[in-house]
Order: structure tokens, then C-alpha cells, then sequence
């Protein structure tokens, strides 16, 4: 056996159906050697709230060592992980197919696995993965729902504190009081027949975010694509169940795989690409969801028919030609790589694709916002996200640049968040959801 990170990490699937996953003590065995691991490599110490609290709790037991720290004590550790999954792919020398097998990411999520079939899940955080549930009810009162979720709003965002345990101070996502699915609907879109892509087809899988929240992504997308020559169709049958994964609730995530998976299989075999718009979304489509359900043949066609957005696009450049048309834009942009991006290990596609405008001017910054999905909303994890994403956010103001922004669209307002918190000299960029909308922009779309 060589050296760690000398071979192409690999992943195994996740063994979820067999009982012995749940057994407790085998839990607390596996915990135990892989903290130990960490506890003697520390190369992960900056990259989230997880490892420093895990050092902490070793170093000041009574042996400094991992065998006086009680099985209790570990909780911490693993509600700091946000399943980020950059320990992984960016800094343990340790992972498959080093016989060392150390998987962090998804030891946490047994973890919460075994927390959740013991009925020791939080029971509003349960509620709020139920992203396609309450998409349905807040779009339908979608100026109710922005006003109680507003900032501003002391009366109503103190009692979301309180049941909700969503920090008063967080910038919440607002809603679309129509779907991206319906728009699409409603707005046929003239596919440009003399860009050199002209005859490619894809569906967009809208994902919850852009169905119900920022549907002006999905619109920039659908246009910046059919200026390209490309065919489009947006569906959204089922949120893919990133929300469930960081509650442990495997079996659900197995459910929206089986179900996705199923409805767009029929556009794979007709020729179409699938987009996915957030790369959350994106990462358990090509990766996840094979791990969790390693014998779907739907879930294995998806996967090796899924791109990102920027990915697509970089794609259409590489192997078509863009469309004519960009003109640059000024004032330059600061871009964030999502985790999530780049745990598909594709590159910095984002960046790919906003050179590729004329004259481009592209700050990339390529570290942990700090928001890790709806734990950074948290209020026991919010200030903890502020300080994980303020070197992102500094670098952000300093860089002086005319936009700011994020493949994530909780990072991209997080990071703003961030530069808004700062003060300070320096720029404060206007924040654009996501790259494709500079593209657009460009476009004059």
C-alpha cells in the first residue's frame, strides 16, 4: 500500500439496509478508530467547526488521548459537519483505497442515521427538510411567507427562533409566488437554430431552491441556453434529498432517488442531457444517490447523464462553440467555488465559464463559504458560519470587484452577509444568485 492521496480516492457504498449499520457499539468502534486518525493527522484542522472541536475534546481529556473522552462527548463534533464532503476530496491522506478506509463525511452521517432510528432526531429541523412540502405552501403565500421570514421582521423571525431554532439574524431565502416549472410552462422560448449547438437537448431539473425560491436562475439558464442552440424542458418530480441526507433519513433520500431517477429516464433515453441548478443537487445525482442505491439502473443511467449548469456550458464551448453575442461586462466579478462544486471533481467550471466572456475579469475564491446548507441558518451555528466564511467575505470586499457571486445560493447570500457584517473599506459588490446570470447579462438575455 502507498502513501495516501497517491491514488484516486474512491468511495464505497453506503451500507444503510443492513442492520449492523445501526448497531451502536459497532457505531462507537468505527467513531473511535477513525478520531484517532484525525486526532494524530490534524490536516483537516481549518477546514470547518468538526475537526477543531474534536482536537479540543482529545486534548483536554485527562490522557489527552481518545481512550478517557466519554461516547456522549462526540455529538458536538458531528453536528459541526455539514456533509461538505471537502475533508474527503481536498485533505485526508487517508481515504479508500488506503487501508486506513477513512470516511468522515459519512461516518457522520451514520451517525445521525442511528440518531434517527433511536427517535432522537430534532423534530423541527425534520420539518424543514421537507423542502418540497413547504415550497408548495409558501409559494401559494409566497408575500405572506417573505414578510414572516424577513429580517426586519422582529416579531415573526424571533418566533421562528424560537420553534424553528432559525437565527433571527440570518438571511432567509424568499419565495416565487409561481414555480420555475409553471413559468416555463407559460413562457415558450425560441431556440436560436443557427448557434453551433443547435440540436442538442436537456431537460433542467429545477431543483427545490430554483422552483420555489430564486426562479430567476432557472429563467437566465433556460435563456442562455436556447441562445445556444439548445432544447429545453424543466421538470421538478422530487426534491433529491440532500435536506434528508443531513438529517440521516437514508430511506427518504433512497425514495427521491428511485423517483427521480424513474421520470427522467425517458428524456436520457431520448437524447436529452440533464442539468441539475444547484450543485447540491448536482453532487447526490452523480454521485450520492449511487452510493445510497448501488443496484437502481435508473439511478446509474442519471448519473452518467447529469452535468452541472456551468459544466454544461463549459461543455457547449469545448464541444460546439458558443453563440456570438457576449459582451463584456465591467467591473469585474468575484466568484466562490462552492463545496458542493467542487466535490464533483469536475474543476472550476464556474470560473471556465465566465472566461469565456470578453475580457474577463475573474476573482476565484476557492474556500468554505461557512454556511453548509441549512446548518448555517441555525442559531446555535450562525455566528459560527460568519466566522468559518469571513476570510471569504474579506477577500471578497477586498478584491474591489463589481459583482459577487456563487454555483450556491445560500453561499452567495451568506458571503454577502459576510462583507455587510465587515464594514470597512473596500467594495461591497451587488450579488448575483449564480454565474449563469453574468452570462446572461453578457448576452443582453
Amino acid at each position: 500500500m502507498r502513501e495516501g492521496s497517491l491514488e484516486a480516492p474512491t468511495r464505497h457504498p453506503i451500507d444503510w439496509e443492513n442492520p449492523a449499520f445501526y448497531d451502536e457499539a459497532l457505531l462507537d468502534e468505527e467513531m473511535r478508530r477513525i478520531f484517532d486518525i484525525c486526532h494524530g493527522c490534524r490536516r483537516c484542522f481549518n477546514l470547518c467547526d468538526s475537526f477543531p472541536r474534536l482536537f479540543d475534546l482529545v486534548d483536554e481529556s485527562k490522557s489527552g488521548e481518545l481512550d478517557t473522552v466519554a461516547s456522549e462527548s462526540f455529538k458536538p463534533v458531528v453536528e459541526a459537519c455539514t456533509l461538505c464532503d471537502m475533508c474527503y476530496m481536498t485533505k485526508c491522506p487517508y481515504v479508500p483505497p488506503h487501508e486506513f478506509n477513512l470516511d468522515f463525511p459519512h461516518l457522520m452521517l451514520r451517525y445521525r442515521a442511528v440518531e434517527l432510528k433511536k427517535g432522537e432526531g430534532h423534530f423541527a429541523d425534520g420539518e424543514l427538510a421537507k423542502v418540497d412540502r413547504n415550497g408548495k405552501i409558501a409559494t401559494a403565500i409566497a408575500p405572506i411567507a417573505n414578510w414572516a421570514s424577513d429580517k426586519s421582521n422582529t416579531l415573526t423571525r424571533g418566533l421562528l427562533e424560537k420553534v424553528a431554532g432559525l437565527d433571527a439574524q440570518a438571511e432567509l431565502p424568499k419565495y416565487a409566488s409561481k414555480t420555475f416549472v409553471a413559468q416555463a410552462k407559460a413562457t415558450p422560448i425560441t431556440v436560436n437554430k443557427e448557434a453551433p449547438a443547435f440540436g442538442r437537448k436537456a431537460v433542467i431539473y429545477a431543483t427545490c431552491f430554483n422552483n420555489y425560491n430564486d426562479t430567476d436562475v432557472g429563467v437566465a439558464a433556460r435563456a442562455v441556453l436556447a441562445k445556444n442552440g439548445v432544447e429545453t424542458e424543466v421538470v421538478h418530480p422530487h426534491c433529491c434529498g440532500m435536506p434528508m441526507l443531513e438529517q440521516g433519513n437514508i430511506a427518504e433520500v433512497a425514495k427521491s432517488a428511485a423517483l427521480v431517477s424513474a421520470a427522467l429516464r425517458p428524456y436520457i433515453e431520448k437524447g436529452y442531457d440533464v442539468i441539475a441548478l444547484v450543485p447540491s443537487c448536482a453532487l447526490m445525482m452523480k454521485f450520492e444517490w449511487a452510493l445510497i442505491c448501488p443496484k437502481n439502473e435508473d439511478v446509474k443511467l442519471l448519473a452518467s447523464a447529469t452535468f452541472d449548469l456551468s459544466e454544461y456550458i463549459v461543455d457547449i464551448a469545448k464541444k460546439n462553440g458558443l453563440a456570438p453575442g457576449l459582451q463584456p461586462m465591467a467591473g469585474g466579478v468575484s466568484l466562490h467555488i462552492s463545496c458542493h462544486s467542487r466535490a464533483q471533481n469536475m474543476g472550476q467550471k464556474a470560473a471556465e465559464m465566465l472566461q469565456l466572456l470578453p475580457q474577463a475579469d475573474v476573482k476565484v475564491i476557492e474556500r468554505c463559504s461557512g454556511h453548509g446548507g441549512a446548518w448555517g441558518f441555525k442559531k446555535q451555528n450562525f455566528e459560527t458560519a460568519l466566522k468559518v466564511g469571513k476570510p471569504v467575505a474579506r477577500t471578497t470586499r477586498d478584491a474591489g470587484k463589481g459583482f459577487v457571486t456563487s454555483e450556491c445560493p445560500l453561499a452567495g447570500v451568506h458571503i454577502a452577509q459576510g462583507v455587510e457584517k465587515l464594514g470597512g473599506e473596500g467594495g461591497k459588490p451587488e450579488l448575483v444568485r449564480h454565474p449563469i446570470q453574468i452570462f446572461a447579462r453578457s448576452y443582453g438575455l
